[in-house]
């Protein structure tokens, strides 16, 4: 009982050093077991905006200030629902739905087009603590598909709702649908444009011309949140127009549990932006996960093995992730990727471009 009573005092005098602390309480079973509180109020959030040919020499200082000022308007949206106790859950849905109401980014009002001139939208949320999680994909009327993902996720006993029947469960959820001309913008509009030209002028039909058609004519956008709350829980959101000049209503790996959303209490909370055919194959958001859970890799080294090892070349993207103890990750392997972080401190992060 003595020895017990000197190790809390001990942990007590070095409180006030947060790294002191946690490597003491890390290292010695004994103590972490006497003061779990050290870690209890931990939280904090990560965002993606999206990656792939994001470079600082293309673009102008006003549109450097106005991603800089909409990725912080988000991510404060979800750091206050954490600061005053809130839930990841409802701090990922409400930091996506900021950025699906921007037309800077390819999810809600700013959705690329797909070959038939229409926007096509997906989402994905997952809570970490119960493994539940909701989808939608093919959605052309509803104003936030991540809204809608989350009532799919606790209002019914499905994952994934596609188009029409999808837009019904959202009109019985009281869900806001819009006109479809809505999400048209002209940047996106010209963006297919330029695609179609492109596609009909080298006459394209194998993976390697439409990758460089994609990569320099399309918009990278989607957006993406992972948050751990003060009660030690996780969540993880992902939201999407897809890929400019899709057909047939291709659906890519935003609304797909373990592709490009995932997210475990035991490990951690992913979402992923990119070519979703290749996060689909390789299941990424999961594959993080799983690397941590059953090959003992960190948060970092697992986001790592991902991106930079086992996704293929022409794979390009990305993905953030935030694991229990509170770590961050935002890694990809294009030229940049919008994101932005916030730890418990309220420290505020912004980034955009450089290698990873």
């Amino acid at each position: 009982m003595k020895k017990a009573i000197y190790l809390f005092f001990t942990v007590a005098l070095f409180y006030a050093c947060h790294e002191k602390v946690e490597s003491v309480v890390e290292e010695n079973p004994q103590i972490k077991a006497l003061v779990p509180q050290a870690q209890a109020n931990k939280f904090g959030i990560v965002i993606h905006g999206g990656a792939g040919s994001i470079e600082e020499k293309g673009m102008s200082d006003s549109t450097k200030v106005a991603y800089e000022k909409k990725l912080e308007e988000a991510i404060r949206t979800g750091y206050a629902i954490l600061e005053n106790g809130g839930t990841a859950v409802d701090a990922v849905r409400e930091t996506i739905k900021i950025m699906e109401n921007s037309p800077l980014f390819n999810s809600g009002k700013g959705a690329v087009f797909a070959n038939d001139e229409t926007n096509q939208l997906d989402a994905s949320i997952m809570n970490g603590k119960t493994l539940e999680a909701g989808a939608v994909a093919g959605v052309t009327k509803v104003k936030n598909p991540i809204a809608l993902a989350y009532e799919v996720m606790v209002n019914s006993p499905h994952v994934l709702l596609y188009g029409e029947g999808a837009e019904e469960f959202a009109k019985k959820q009281g869900i806001e649908l819009v006109d479809p001309s809505y999400f048209r913008t002209e940047k996106s509009y010209n963006a297919l444009q330029r695609v179609k030209a492109a596609e009909k002028k080298k006459k394209a039909n194998n993976k390697t011309a439409f990758y460089n058609e994609f990569i320099h004519n399309s918009k990278y956008g989607t957006v993406g949140c992972v948050a751990l709350d003060k009660n030690g829980n996780l969540a993880a959101g992902t939201s999407t127009g897809g890929m400019t000049n899709k057909r047939w209503n291709r659906i890519g790996d935003s609304p797909l549990i373990g592709a490009g959303t995932y997210a475990n209490n035991k490990t951690c909370a992913i979402s992923c932006t990119g070519w979703g055919e290749y996060f689909i194959r390789g299941v990424a958001a999961y594959d993080v996960s799983a690397l941590m859970e059953y090959g003992g890799k960190t948060l970092k080294e697992a986001a790592k093995t991902v991106i930079h090892e086992k996704l293929p070349s022409e794979g390009g993207g990305g993905l953030i992730g935030i694991d229990a103890k509170g770590n961050m990750v935002a890694g990809f392997n294009t030229p940049g990727m919008f994101r932005a972080t916030m730890n418990d401190q309220g420290k505020l992060e912004i980034a955009m471009f450089g290698a990873n």
